[in-house]
């Protein structure tokens, strides 16, 4: 490759990544990523670090027939959260089901593999995996929005999505054609969150 490919090459990977922005799963909306592409960008998934290759995340998809279920798990999860939530609230709790055309849960197990590898690492292991697959979906033309909640943690959503005991459900991941964005939020500069130790 020759010097001026590979500034192209950075130029484009730095816009990819500087372009980034989180968007709401409401403002997500049809069309999703075909299928080629949601090969592509599990693939891009893939290449995240995993000490020991012990693969210790996946995604759980929600296709589209399953989602009308999921918002009963988001209801009933609130109603056990609230008893005193009224029809329109829980009406609102299974509206997070309806969102953004491709919609998966992000599962961390704590167990698989080598018990040495902790937690975080873990945990980071997924992040980067979702990075990964948020900034290929960038470079299609999606946007790409993280969403968590109380109802990950309640035992009747962690039953209803079938989950073992370590497992963990650590966000959903909300992929779509955008129908409109907030303005950029500035990003941190560089000082403001690197150190040199001793200093």
């Amino acid at each position: 490759m020759s010097d001026v490919e590979k500034e192209s090459q950075l130029l484009m990977v730095s816009q990819v990544m500087a372009t980034r922005q989180t968007i709401l799963p409401k403002r997500l909306i049809e069309p999703g990523p075909s299928v080629v592409e949601i090969e592509k960008l599990f693939l891009a998934a893939s290449t995240a670090p995993d000490h020991d290759l012990i693969n210790p995340w996946r995604f759980l998809v929600i296709p589209a027939h399953k989602r009308e279920d999921l918002g009963e798990l988001f209801a009933h999860a609130l109603s056990e959260r609230d008893p005193s939530a009224t029809d329109e609230q829980l009406e609102q709790a299974r509206d997070k089901a309806r969102r953004s055309p491709l919609l998966m849960v992000l599962i961390v197990d704590a167990a698989k593999g080598d018990p040495e590898i902790d937690m975080h690492e873990r945990v980071l292991s997924a992040g980067c995996a979702v990075q990964n697959f948020m900034l290929l979906a960038n470079a299609m033309g999606y946007g790409t929005g993280l969403t968590s909640g109380k109802a990950l943690k309640a035992e009747s959503f962690r039953s209803g999505l079938q989950l073992k005991r370590a497992e963990h459900a650590i966000c959903f991941l909300n992929v779509g054609t955008v129908s409109s964005r907030k303005p950029f939020k500035p990003r941190p500069e560089a000082h403001q969150f690197v150190q040199v130790w001793g200093d």
